[in-house]
């Protein structure tokens, strides 16, 4: 039986209205580290619109697990308006999940004031500092941080947990041979390299039970030498299967560090880019080694596809994709071919709405022109600038 993606579906113990997920995408709205209304209203929008689900991206597990000082650190600070967030989304019949995390050497440490952690010792590129190797300390402490961020955003009214494996944050770094250059039980075969997000995903299952969904957004391929790429991503896939602790499997690619854009894929606003970053990095993106770190990747509609289906052959549990997805055929396609659910970014930023109108029969294709001009504004409030061209007023609450 092939699955209609407008239907109501199973996530573990979570029922979702249908099968549409609102992708984590930096919203750029928490100056304070706190949410704001403008938070809330950029996911309102998408769950009015249609989406079974909507993620909130990203909350960090612990201060030196930010990207940058404006990310949310789930504590008991900022508690209170994740609850309000949480609220406002449960009214319109959406479902809301947050994508906990530890950017690791993603991390800005000088933004943080607190230095990056990663598998082992590297130059940062974002902060021009070094980013210490993980202790074994510091393994034990952040599985505790992953377990008392769950337990927090199980109250605050989180319907699913998506656990941050991706992208060359803190748990890749540690399964991504090139960069685990360790000698302990936390480096060298697969099995060991995958032991911290294997022993992540154990915790914070067992600290919220069966209350509600946990998932994974896990890399398949970094796009680079020195990345987490297959056919040991796919092996990972089967460890996290076989371990039982997921609900479910969100399909990623490309690193934050390493390779940005063969995630995004389309045009490379190389220019607006470094426009936005500190001047250090400024001008770093003007050298040739810049220009060759935003690397020309062309869209084409659903790009991770071909990946994607490698992993579904490989393993049972539910999988969602994603990856250039902007057609109501791609998402028929998708279903057809056993995926559980479709994620959508840049086509839901352009129109939130979207999946409202596909379901109508009002529209068969999101109207994304994948120039990336999005990406640059991640810092002052993420918006398609066809819709919006000016920077947000936003207003700490």
């Amino acid at each position: 039986m092939v699955n209609n993606v407008f239907e109501p579906a199973d996530l573990g113990p979570v029922r979702l209205r249908n099968r549409t997920v609102k992708a984590a995408t930096f919203e750029g709205r928490t100056p304070y580290g706190l949410v704001t209304d403008e938070l809330i209203d950029y996911h309102l929008a998408p769950a009015r619109g249609g989406v079974g689900l909507t993620t909130v991206a990203y909350l960090a597990v612990a201060p030196e697990g930010r990207t940058q000082k404006e990310v949310i650190v789930v504590n008991d600070e900022s508690a209170p308006g994740l609850a309000r967030l949480t609220d406002a989304i449960h009214e319109t019949g959406a479902k809301v999940a947050g994508q906990l995390g530890h950017a690791g050497p993603v991390a800005n440490g000088r933004s943080n004031g607190v230095r990056a952690l990663a598998a082992s010792k590297m130059p940062s590129p974002l902060s021009m500092q070094m980013i210490k190797s993980c202790t074994a300390a510091d393994i034990d402490r952040i599985t505790e941080d992953y377990v008392r961020t769950a337990r927090i955003m199980k109250a605050s009214g989180f319907d699913v947990l998506e656990i941050h494996m991706a992208h060359g944050y803190l748990l890749s770094s540690f399964l991504a041979p090139g960069q685990n250059r360790r000698k302990d039980q936390w480096g060298g075969s697969l099995e060991n390299r995958a032991a911290f997000a294997r022993q992540v995903a154990k915790a914070v299952r067992e600290e919220v039970g069966d209350s509600v969904a946990v998932t994974a957004k896990i890399g398949m391929t970094e796009g680079s030498p020195v990345g987490f790429s297959m056919p040991e991503s796919l092996e990972f896939a089967k460890m996290l299967e076989a371990d039982g602790h997921l609900d479910g499997l969100e399909l990623s690619a490309g690193s934050s560090l390493l390779n940005p854009m063969y995630l995004f894929r389309g045009d490379v606003p190389l220019k607006e880019f470094a426009a936005s970053m500190p001047m250090a990095v400024r001008l770093g993106l003007r050298t040739p080694v810049g220009k060759r770190f935003f690397k020309a990747y062309p869209f084409e509609e659903a790009y991770l596809r071909e990946k994607a289906l490698a992993f579904r052959e490989a393993v049972s549990m539910p999988l969602i994709m994603l990856g250039g997805i902007n057609d109501k055929e791609t998402m028929d396609r998708a279903m057809a071919e056993g995926f559980e659910f479709v994620a959508m970014g840049r086509a839901l930023l352009r129109e939130p709405d979207l999946v409202n109108r596909m379901q109508a029969g009002e529209a068969s294709r999101g109207k994304c022109i994948h120039c990336n001009q999005c990406m640059p504004t991640i810092y002052n409030g993420t918006r398609c600038t066809i819709v919006t061209p000016e920077p947000l007023n936003i207003v700490p609450v």
